[in-house]
C-alpha cells in the first residue's frame, strides 16, 4: 500500500501597530533594497540571493543558508538552504498586498501559502493586519513556527520603520 502524503492546513492572523504612515510601510513591502533587510538579512542565515519584482504577477525569490545554532533544538545543519519563491497577485498602494508564495528546504518544498498584507490608516500611524492561508506538508515547519517566523519578521519590519526615511 502507497503511503499517502500528509498535510496540514492552517490559517493565523497578526496584527501590529507602527508609528509610521500607511505609504511608508507599504514602501517597505515595495522597495527592494529596505525589503531585503528587514526580510532577508538576519535571522541567523547568510543571503544568497534576494529579487523583488514589485508588481501584480511579479515575482519575489530569496535564497539563503542557515548559519548554524547547535543550541536551538530542531535547529537545520549549517548551510542548509532554505528558498523563498513568492507572486505577487494583487497590490493597492498604500492599502493592501496580496501574494502566494512556497518555502523550500533544500530541494523539499515545505508549504504553500496566501498571505495578506492590509495596511490601515491609525490615528497618526498605520496598523498593519496579515493574514495567511497556508498548506504545510510532512517535514515542515508548520504552522505555529511559520506564525512565530512572520511575528520576528514584523518586528524587524518595526525596527526598519524606525530608521530615518
Amino acid at each position: 500500500m502507497a503511503e499517502q502524503a500528509s498535510v496540514a492546513h492552517d490559517t493565523f492572523r497578526i496584527e501590529r501597530s507602527y508609528p509610521a504612515s500607511p505609504a511608508r510601510v507599504f514602501s517597505a513591502f515595495a522597495d527592494p533594497s529596505t525589503k531585503r533587510r528587514w526580510f532577508a538579512e538576519g535571522g541567523g542565515s547568510e543571503v544568497q540571493e534576494f529579487t523583488l519584482d514589485f508588481r501584480v504577477g511579479g515575482r519575489e525569490l530569496s535564497r539563503s543558508r542557515f548559519k548554524g545554532n547547535p543550541g536551538l533544538p530542531g535547529a537545520p545543519p549549517a548551510g542548509t538552504e532554505f528558498r523563498n519563491d513568492t507572486v505577487y497577485q494583487d497590490i493597492v498602494p498604500d492599502r493592501r498586498i496580496v501574494l502566494a508564495y512556497t518555502m523550500a528546504v533544500g530541494d523539499r518544498r515545505i508549504s504553500a501559502s496566501l498571505a495578506t498584507v492590509e495596511i490601515v490608516p491609525e490615528g497618526d500611524g498605520t496598523r498593519l493586519v496579515f493574514t495567511e492561508q497556508g498548506a504545510y506538508f510532512e517535514g515542515s515547519d508548520g504552522p505555529d513556527l511559520r506564525e512565530k517566523g512572520w511575528i520576528a519578521l514584523l518586528v524587524a519590519l518595526g525596527e526598519e520603520l524606525q530608521q530615518p526615511a
